[in-house]
């Protein structure tokens, strides 16, 4: 037994997330994130140094990190060696000195070991390793599998992440490239991120990937293996279009750059992080297939990433905007109108079981298709009653008001009451938190 583990009693925090209260933890704030990694890929084995910057909330005797099935060595707070004790997904820590309420404190975690994805109601997520690299996708739980952390979607933080890794790898991550440095046999790559950014938005992506760039106000950026290049520049080659659409729609793109990360893999289902979507090789197929999938990945740079929810029964603020935002692509790109593809997913949904609330779906359904699909019809029925000018300038609301920040349905709801010319109360109601589908929307 390591000697600073011995004699030690401090209970795992848990976060006020009723969905997840084993992720999180409570009484102090991350406010700054340092990743210093090590990744051999021929091995899977990761080493890291976690530098942590704070704030007590409260006096603490000791507080907890989330951080998966990885061999911790070292643990310092302020400086100064700490007791801790880890398992069961957690990293309880008391330092030498008790901390105090409004107190900055920082935190160096030093940790190794081959990361394994944290097991959830939706298989294993977060850190995968691949034949050629690693992929990150993290939603919702899976960020402890790589780094230790407060892992809570209320909780944002700034972060600055350094991968060493093999010199013919390419690595992205979440954040601008603020370093390359290439050594004997690897390269060093550094990436800081000022945007407060929730941990599970978080990502690290490594593999034999040719980097592209669009440039412009908003550079688009691409990481892709070199067999999917001509694809890939055409599958994504209207994200110029569709960014400036969306702009429009939902106001300023949040961030400095948008980057895809297309994976020599096959992945079910693309995954956001912050300012990075990834794909699987299996979404390009030159000819524009997936191309709902590019719409709904970058929507979540405005619907999720810079707005995020404040806790995961939210999760149609997610994943009812970003799908709808298919629909709003697809009118707006010449496809099929938003009124068809929702008459047809209503009847799609009617023919489902009706025992599912929008609003407060449970844990298990979080990611149930109809969250989705029916957050998409509730959003393109609102737009029908309460008309596109009302509509649109609510949503640029939205991400004005919250940006880089989170938020609840209440507050969404609130907000759309005071851009529309009645109240909208039972128009929620009817559509978030009652089992039975309502009629088609119709415009008033």
């Amino acid at each position: 037994m390591n000697p600073h583990q011995r004699d030690l009693s401090v209970g795992a925090a848990v976060s006020t997330d009723p969905y997840l209260p084993r992720h999180g933890n409570g009484g102090y704030r991350v406010q700054h994130y340092d990743l210093d990694l090590e990744y051999r890929v021929s091995s899977g084995r990761l080493a890291g140094r976690a530098a942590l910057t704070a704030l007590a909330e409260r006096n603490l005797a000791g507080f907890s990190l989330d951080l998966g099935p990885l061999r911790v060595d070292r643990v310092l707070v302020e400086g100064r060696p700490a007791r801790y004790r880890h398992g069961g997904g957690k990293l309880a820590v008391r330092p030498a000195v008790p901390l105090r309420e409004g107190a900055p404190f920082a935190v160096e975690v030093r940790y190794a070991g081959v990361p394994r994805g944290i097991r959830s109601h939706w298989g294993a997520v977060g850190w995968e390793h691949l034949d050629d690299g690693a992929m990150v996708a993290s939603q919702p739980v899976g960020a402890p599998s790589w780094f230790p952390c407060n892992d809570r979607p209320d909780h944002k933080s700034t972060y600055a992440t350094t991968v060493t890794t093999g010199t013919p790898l390419t690595v992205v991550a979440h954040g601008h490239l603020a370093l390359r440095r290439t050594g004997a046999g690897a390269t060093t790559w550094r990436y800081e991120q000022p945007v407060p950014t929730a941990t599970y938005l978080a990502t690290v992506q490594i593999g034999r990937y040719d980097l592209r760039e669009t440039p412009g106000r908003i550079p688009l950026r691409a990481a892709v293996p070199a067999r999917l290049a001509t694809r890939c520049a055409h599958d994504f080659g209207r994200q110029d279009l569709m960014l400036a659409a969306f702009e429009e729609m939902f106001g300023p793109y949040p961030f400095d750059a948008y980057t895809v990360v297309v994976v020599d893999e096959e992945l079910e289902v693309p995954v956001e992080a912050q300012g990075v979507s990834i794909f699987g090789a299996n979404h390009v197929d030159g000819r524009r297939t997936h191309e709902r999938f590019v719409a709904h990945e970058l929507a979540h740079q405005w619907f999720g990433n810079s707005v995020t929810p404040a806790s995961w029964r939210h999760i149609w603020l997610n994943e009812g905007f970003a799908s709808y935002a298919e629909w709003l692509w697809s009118e707006a790109g010449g496809g099929e109108p938003a009124d068809a593809h929702a008459a047809r997913w209503h009847a799609r949904l009617a023919a489902q079981p009706q025992d599912l609330l929008v609003g407060d779906p449970g844990v298990r359904r979080m990611f149930d298709d109809r969250v989705y699909r029916r957050g998409a019809l509730t959003l393109h029925a609102l737009r029908r009653t309460v008309g596109d000018a009302a509509f649109f300038a609510l949503l640029r609301s939205w991400t004005a008001v919250h940006r880089h920040g989170t938020a609840t349905t209440g507050e969404f709801i609130r907000l759309a009451n005071r851009h529309a010319p009645y109240p909208l109360d039972t128009f929620f109601t009817t559509w978030l938190d009652t089992p039975a589908l309502p009629p088609p929307p119709v415009p008033r």
